[in-house]
């Protein structure tokens, strides 16, 4: 059973354009909002308003399924062109600033981080044994989602209080730079407080603040600086690849040896289509299921986000991974008598990691947004291909990036690579393909290394980055500038 650490109501009011919602969980409110000036008297409110910044790492399933189908990983799918228009968009590299899938990873990431900037700003307010884990866990969390939103959106205004209505025309979008620096305060400060071992299950650790710090300096090319934490935690760290793959993304391998960090779901009712932020469920793992399956082990969803014929042979001969990670629907159906619907854009493929499960019993509400499958936000097998990366990449060290490379291909059954310079650098980014194929990564890591041309669509100087919201240049009154092409 899930930890009962994410299992609490939580009632907002958040800037921004995002209506709060309640996650009805039990029975008891929690009686306070983002705007109370009263709160915090007590090491409850502290902790229950650490829940509520918690909370909305479970929208972050928007950007797990975008960031595959912004890439050259997956087509949208759906039931036909239509469906969901503004993923559509994304999938072609078409999309505007007026997108409302783009509006919600911009407003439920500024919803965390207000969440988060909640805590901070009354962090002096009572004093209790124990409190720096939970700020330190706050400042983990805004660093989470400044992260996020300054990878989809390149400048965004930077504050350490709450904001507020009004704000938009007063404070500017902060550089790259400058956004980056307050994420590596935070991460710097929460690796620095927590231990490795989480109060609970879910929690953020020492090794999720090292991860996390480490793939920041790494999107900002500080290869010296990534390398440094990525290596600390790999020698220090209790993490280790899981022995067998197939296990990782079951129910069994959530939370396990390799799991740096994991976003919590559960199969309890919270939320309807009218709020899938509130949602509980993993809802990427809905929209990605098979259309009108019928057979063992997976039950039905949407068919979006359906990989390519391409990204199934990315695989080479041999790799344990690629039916794990995509599974093949007519060599499925052919082995064991499941029948099946087509959506638009079928390929014959699907995202195998987070395909809806059949459930020894059925959950409340819409099962499509019940799916309780944790996603892996960061995985060990992650930080082995980061540091890989940095060593090599920054001409630190070609023997540790290919040592840390070859463990996780010793894993999927493949031989060592021993090529240097260039060519090992190409084996770390074919690597870091098929290992995370279907988590989301592959966009921001192409665009990130200058291989965006590799996507159907994108347009170099645009689609590095995401329009700023359309509303969101309109409020500011010509305080913000929209991102170069759109």
């Amino acid at each position: 059973m899930k930890n009962n650490f994410i299992k609490i109501v939580t009632v907002f009011t958040v800037v921004f354009g995002l209506s709060g919602c309640t996650d009805d969980f039990i029975d008891r409110p929690i009686p306070y909002s983002i705007d109370s000036e009263n709160y915090f008297n007590s090491e409850d409110d502290y902790y229950n308003a650490l829940i509520g910044a918690y909370d909305l790492l479970q929208a972050t399933y928007a950007n797990a399924i975008l960031g595959e189908i912004a890439s050259n990983n997956t087509l949208c799918g759906g039931e036909s062109a239509t469906d969901v228009i503004g993923w559509q968009q994304i999938d072609d590299m078409i999309h505007t600033s007026v997108n409302s899938n783009l509006k919600d990873i911009w407003n439920w990431m500024f919803a965390g981080v207000n969440r988060a900037n909640y805590i901070l700003e009354f962090q002096d307010k009572t004093d209790f044994e124990g409190k720096e884990i939970i700020i330190a866990e706050a400042r983990f969390l805004r660093a989470y989602y400044y992260f996020e939103l300054v990878k989809w959106f390149g400048p965004v205004p930077l504050k350490e209080t709450r904001f507020s209505l009004g704000d938009e025309t007063t404070i500017p979008r902060s550089p790259v730079e400058d956004v980056y620096a307050l994420i590596e305060a935070d991460l710097i400060f929460a690796a620095n407080t927590l231990d490795y071992t989480a109060p609970q299950t879910g929690r953020a650790t020492k090794g999720s603040a090292e991860a996390l710090l480490g793939k920041a300096y790494l999107y900002q090319d500080k290869f010296s600086d990534a390398a440094i934490v990525l290596e600390n935690l790999i020698m220090n760290g209790p993490y280790d690849l899981v022995q067998n793959y197939d296990t990782i993304f079951e129910d069994q391998g959530e939370n396990n040896i390799e799991s740096v960090f994991e976003v919590q779901y559960t199969d309890v009712e919270g939320a309807g289509f009218g709020c899938l932020q509130c949602s509980e469920g993993n809802v990427a793992v809905g929209f990605s299921g098979i259309r009108n399956y019928s057979g063992p082990t997976f039950t039905s969803g949407f068919s979006f986000n359906v990989p390519t014929q391409e990204t199934y042979e990315a695989f080479e001969a041999n790799d344990v991974r690629q039916d794990v990670a995509i599974l093949d629907i007519e060599a499925w159906a052919a082995a064991t008598g499941a029948s099946y619907g087509t959506g638009y854009e079928h390929t014959g493929y699907f995202n195998r990691k987070y395909l809806p499960r059949l459930r020894s019993s059925e959950a409340a509400g819409d099962l499509n947004l019940t799916n309780p499958n944790n996603y892996r936000a960061i995985r060990f097998a992650d930080v082995l291909l980061m540091a890989a990366e940095a060593f090599n990449r920054g001409g630190i060290d070609d023997d540790k990036a290919r040592l840390y490379l070859n463990r996780v291909r010793t894993r999927a059954t493949l031989p060592d690579v021993t090529s240097s310079g260039n060519a090992l650098t190409d084996a770390i980014y074919q690597e870091r393909r098929v290992e995370l194929v279907g988590e989301g990564h592959h966009f921001f890591d192409l665009v990130r290394t200058g291989r965006g041309n590799q996507i159907d669509g994108f347009t170099s100087n645009k689609n590095e980055l995401f329009p700023v919201p359309f509303e969101e240049i309109q409020f500011s009154n010509g305080n913000w500038q929209q991102n170069p092409g759109y």
